[in-house]
């Protein structure tokens, strides 16, 4: 089995950018499995497909076309979609969207076939627990609420997104209930996966705490 480091956590939490100097460091592959949730979410709004339409969101879930480049890049449909899932639309839905179990068994062969024959890393919500169980290391981060709504605040004004911190904070609110309540693919804590707390760490430590825990495995 190639290595797979996953890495679970809520958002804000910094898995994001952990993931992006893991892979630096390790030359491995980086999956943004949020972001392939985001492009569904933004193809709905692109095709104006009613949240309530399950059936419809499914289809559009098993026929989508992502493409995640080595650079950082999100391709949805061959367009570059980088900074418009991350845009306050596509941020209001994705959560609700990504609830749909169907839509989950979708992504999650996509994630798997992203990764075959690669050393990859991988975050997002469910990856220890659904997407690779047998995944080489493991790893939660979280951070609190407060923390993470201001993590995100300067995420969105580096990329122009403009969120006052009461939508910011909402928004996040609204996203971990959805995402420990789901049915299938519920961001859970578990006894195999290393608890970071990153609220008061710099990312190049969390980085680097990471970074000894696989060399000295």
């Amino acid at each position: 089995m190639n290595k797979i480091i996953a890495i679970d956590g809520p958002c804000g939490s910094g898995k994001g950018t952990v993931a992006e100097k893991l892979a630096k460091i390790f030359n491995l592959v980086n999956i943004d499995t949020g972001a392939t949730y985001r492009c569904v979410a933004l193809s709905v709004l692109k095709n104006n497909i009613p949240l309530d339409d399950e059936e419809k969101i499914i289809e559009l879930s098993k026929n989508i076309d992502i493409k995640l480049s080595t650079d950082g890049k999100v391709y949805l449909d061959n367009e570059d979609v980088t900074n418009i899932i991350r845009g306050k639309e596509v941020s209001n839905i994705v959560s609700e969207v990504s609830s749909i179990e169907k839509v989950r068994e979708n992504m999650v062969n996509i994630q798997r076939k992203m990764a075959e024959n690669h050393d990859v890393v991988m975050e997002g919500r469910d990856i220890t627990t659904v997407v690779f169980k047998n995944a080489t290391y493991k790893f939660y981060l979280d951070a609190s609420l407060d923390e993470r709504v201001k993590r995100r605040i300067k995420q969105n004004k580096e990329k122009n997104i403009d969120m006052t911190y009461e939508e910011v904070y909402e928004n996040i609110k609204k996203r971990d209930y959805n995402d420990m309540h789901k049915k299938v693919g519920a961001l859970i804590r578990t006894d195999d996966q290393i608890y970071i707390d990153t609220t008061n760490m710099h990312i190049d430590d969390v980085v680097n705490k990471i970074k000894d825990i696989i060399e000295r495995n």
